[in-house]
C-alpha cells in the first residue's frame, strides 16, 4: 500500500479521504490531535519534510490559512505567515506528488489551483477548497452554481448556508445537532465543531487520491 505523509494534518479530514482511496496516511502537526484517526507524530511540518518525507511515496500539505481566511479579521490575516512558497519549495526539492491545499482567497499564492466544492460530491455544503498539485487533477462543476435557491436532493437535508459557509467557517444560527455538522461533511469519526470549521470533506481528497494513485 502506498504511503502518504499529511502534513499540518489537523483532525484528518484530509487523511481519511486518502485512506478510502488506497493510501497508508501518517499525519504530522506541531499541535496534539487527539481526534486524527490514523498514525499521528507531533512534529514540526518543515522538520517532518526533511526527516521523514523521503520514506513515502506523496505528501498532501494543508499550511495553515489563516492569512486569506474570510472568518479571520483583516487585521490579524496580516499578522499571520504566509507558509505557502515555503512549503511549495520544499515540497518540490523532494521530487515527489504532492498536493498543497488551502482556502479560496490564497488563489494568488497558488499555482494553477482545482477548486473543489461539497456539492460535487453530494454533500449539503458549500465549502470552496483550492489544491495545487504537480500531477494533474480533473476539475468538477459546483451544483450549487445550477440550483442557487433550490437544491437538488443529493443536498438538500441540511441547509448549507447554516452548516459551513462559504469561508469555511461555521455560522452560529439554529441550533444545530454535532452529528448533523458531521454527516454534512461525511465524517464518520469525532471531531469538535472548532476542527471542523478548519477541516475538509474526505469526498475530497478521496477524489484527488484516486488519481494520484494512478500517477504513481
Amino acid at each position: 500500500m502506498p504511503r502518504l505523509l499529511d502534513l499540518f494534518c489537523g483532525a484528518g479530514g484530509s487523511a481519511m479521504g486518502y485512506h478510502r482511496a488506497g493510501f497508508e496516511v501518517v499525519g504530522i502537526d506541531r499541535k496534539n490531535q487527539k481526534n486524527y484517526p490514523f498514525e499521528f507524530i507531533k512534529m514540526d511540518a518543515f522538520e517532518a519534510l526533511e526527516k521523514l518525507g523521503p520514506s513515502f511515496d506523496a505528501i498532501h500539505a494543508s499550511p495553515p490559512c489563516q492569512a486569506f481566511s474570510r472568518s479571520v479579521s483583516i487585521a490579524n490575516r496580516k499578522r499571520r505567515p504566509n507558509l505557502i512558497p515555503a512549503t511549495r519549495d520544499a515540497l518540490t526539492r523532494l521530487d515527489v506528488p504532492y498536493v498543497i491545499e488551502n482556502v479560496a482567497d490564497a488563489v494568488p499564492h497558488m499555482r494553477e489551483p482545482v477548486t473543489l466544492c461539497g456539492s460535487m460530491f453530494g454533500l449539503p455544503i458549500r465549502r470552496h477548497r483550492l489544491f495545487e498539485s504537480n500531477f494533474w487533477i480533473w476539475g468538477m462543476k459546483c451544483s450549487h452554481k445550477e440550483y442557487p435557491r433550490k437544491y437538488p436532493p443529493a443536498i438538500n437535508r441540511v441547509n448549507p448556508l447554516r452548516v459551513l459557509s462559504l469561508s469555511g467557517g461555521y455560522t452560529r444560527r439554529g441550533n444545530i445537532p454535532l452529528e448533523d455538522y458531521l454527516a454534512a461533511m461525511g465524517v464518520d469519526w469525532l471531531m469538535t465543531i472548532q476542527e471542523l470549521s478548519e477541516a475538509i470533506p474526505p469526498a475530497y481528497t478521496e477524489y484527488i487520491g484516486k488519481g494520484l494513485l494512478c500517477s504513481l
